[in-house]
């Protein structure tokens, strides 16, 4: 009965991370009707982060308060309010306001969802080891990111209602969910407020995240948000496919490519899978400009070139690094740093290529300016990252002054 409660916890995860890019091949069907330029798409896209990186903040007096499973609670029922908002207002303020929601909602799922799944798994078995768990975790995290996109292009292509429809769906898979955690037990420690002390007893600790591998984990993640954002405009303009399926499945195969990785590069050393992240991140990258700089755009480089770059383990590989010279007591905190990094790396930098669309450059040298800055960007951090000898423990975290 724990096992299929630890399934029902891994299908919510599942849902919410879904509807973080379900939206992506919709926004070409939204360009269309309201006339929005590229800049205010990326805009629509990118406002999600906000809200995630604001949870994330408060995550730890969320999850304190109310538990993993109340965390998790709540971030489905706020990405069933943000699905049926998104499906009955359709105009420009709705579309933002439904995606800080969204971004409400994933903050609040993605900060408890693989620490609750590892208390899960050992409460069914003391003795498993909660890498199978976190594995798990994480596939569900990235692989959840390219099934929403799937699901909502085939449903534009060919079922009617397309800017109505993966709502609703959404909205059921989200009551389905609701009730597999609520049948879920708690495995945290809700703190009641009354016994939340006001000021800490000891002098307050931070955790700073290396810059190196903030640098690096922007970088990778900038990549897929310009898949994520634009590459239903790209596959348009560029390519002349304007198939909502095939934008669907580019994602798809993005984030499906960064399962595999993740799942196949498991026995490596952290500093070989950073390498070997960085050298796939670069040739996708390569083969992404040239996909749309040919006098005859291809599809096939462009599709391959997106699996090299969602196969980049750039993220595995410098999170690996970072909490093994992180002390034990502050890896919850650097965790939490390294996914608000996530966050800006998929937001910030795409609105800088909607800029340069808005502003009149093209899409090939608007995808050529930006595959050199994030080639730049993890090379570099990468390189500093690998040359960092470890800090140890004792450098994880300082007092904060007063």
């Amino acid at each position: 009965m724990v096992r299929w409660r630890f399934w029902a916890v891994a299908f919510a995860f599942l849902v919410v991370m879904m509807f973080a890019t379900l939206p992506s091949p919709l926004y070409g069907l939204y360009r269309t009707r309201d006339h929005l330029s590229a800049f205010t798409i990326t805009v629509v896209f990118a406002i999600f982060a906000v809200g995630t990186i604001i949870t994330l903040l408060l995550e730890g007096r969320v999850a304190g308060r109310f538990g993993r499973r109340g965390a998790m609670l709540g971030g489905v029922a706020t990405m069933m309010v943000a699905a049926g908002l998104l499906a009955v207002w359709k105009d420009l303020p709705g579309l933002l306001i439904g995606r800080l929601l969204t971004g409400v909602a994933i903050g609040l799922a993605a900060g408890v969802a693989i620490a609750y799944l590892i208390e899960l798994r050992l409460r069914a078995d003391p003795n498993a080891s909660p890498a199978g768990a976190r594995n798990i975790g994480t596939a569900v995290n990235v692989g959840a990111l390219g099934i929403g996109p799937l699901v909502a292009g085939c449903l534009a292509q060919w079922a009617p209602y397309p800017l109505t429809l993966p709502y609703l769906l959404m909205v059921a898979l989200g009551a389905v969910a609701l009730v597999g955690v609520a049948a879920a037990p708690e495995t945290g420690t809700p703190v009641p407020r009354a016994a939340t002390p006001s000021r800490p007893a000891g002098p307050a600790r931070r955790v700073r995240l290396p810059v190196p591998a903030a640098a690096e984990t922007i970088a990778a993640f900038a990549a897929s948000g310009l898949f994520a954002a634009l590459s239903g405009l790209i596959l348009a303009t560029t390519l002349h496919q304007t198939s909502h399926a095939l934008a669907g499945a580019a994602l798809f195969v993005v984030f499906t490519a960064g399962v595999v990785s993740q799942l196949a590069t498991n026995r490596l050393r952290s500093s070989r899978v950073l390498a070997l992240g960085t050298f796939s991140m670069i040739a996708g990258l390569v083969l992404l400009v040239v996909a749309v700089r040919l006098s005859r755009p291809s599809l096939a480089l462009f599709l391959i070139g997106g699996a090299l770059i969602g196969a980049g383990a750039v993220y595995k590989g410098t999170t690996g690094i970072v909490l093994e010279a992180t002390a034990p007591e502050n890896r919850v905190a650097m965790t939490s740093a390294l996914v608000i990094a996530v966050f800006v790396g998929l937001s910030v930098p795409v609105i800088g290529a909607g800029i340069a669309l808005d502003q009149g450059a093209s899409v090939p040298n608007t995808v050529l300016g930006f595959a050199i800055l994030v080639a730049l960007g993890v090379s570099v951090s990468g390189w500093a990252l690998l040359g960092r000898r470890p800090a140890g423990a004792q450098h994880a975290a300082e007092p904060v002054s007063r």
